[in-house]
């Protein structure tokens, strides 16, 4: 067989070989089902719970603003400023605070671990829900009096939940998570969801998130870029 002859029928072999290998694979990926894409990872209970801090925060800032203005005799968007307490009283008072109620302080105190910091925030929860219903009520006050007293009550939200806020992202939830076995930690994250969206709605967090944007456009101060120092 001359060289010609032999190369004819190598190239006539290797072209066999690679169009039997094609057709394999495309049958084994026909008969193979389509990889559905991983699920997004769940959000666990201390990051949950700490994101509501985030929209909790926002909400001072503009009681910061509302309490600025009434000091020098500014209008204030009343409107917004009832819809702020509204937020807070549905969202942290309705929703956030009883899950820490239900699920974190128990255990803190069956475990005998923060018990005395768990006595003071769940007194500071109390007190926070009697300012806000002070703060709703007074959103839209005109007199002095009134407007002095939603000025003390903003205030003394701020000053109150500024602290509590931190201690809590600080040393309640590490703790907790050091509490909780691994399995009962993840399980709580779900549950956590399932009752805010039984709450809120499938978007929950981010209809709240929303909600307060469109507060701090209200006010004014919705532009991150203006709170840094010049």
């Amino acid at each position: 067989m001359d060289l010609d002859t032999t190369r004819s029928r190598r190239s006539f072999l290797a072209a066999s070989a690679g169009l039997a290998l094609g057709a394999c694979a495309a049958t084994k990926a026909a008969a193979t089902p389509e990889a559905k894409p991983e699920a997004e990872p769940g959000i666990s209970p201390a990051e949950d719970l700490m994101r509501e801090h985030g929209v909790l925060s926002r909400a001072l800032l503009v009681y910061d603003e509302a309490c600025a203005r009434l000091a020098v005799g500014k209008a204030i968007p009343a409107q917004e400023l009832e819809a702020t307490a509204a937020l807070i009283q549905r969202f942290i008072e309705g929703y956030h605070e009883p899950l820490e109620e239900q699920e974190l302080f128990p255990r803190f105190e069956r475990a005998g671990v923060e018990v005395e910091l768990v006595a003071t925030l769940r007194r500071q929860h109390q007190a926070g829900r009697g300012l806000t219903a002070s703060i709703r009520r007074l959103a839209a006050a005109s007199g002095a009096d009134d407007r002095a007293e939603l000025a003390r009550s903003m205030r003394r939200f701020v000053r109150m939940y500024r602290p509590h806020e931190a201690r809590e992202d600080t040393v309640l939830f590490p703790a907790f998570r050091a509490l909780v076995p691994a399995a009962e930690y993840e399980d709580l994250g779900e549950i956590f969801e399932e009752k805010e969206h039984a709450l809120f709605g499938d978007d929950g967090f981010e209809k709240n998130v929303a909600e307060v944007a469109r507060i701090e456009r209200a006010f004014g101060i919705h532009d991150l870029a203006a709170f840094t120092p010049a």
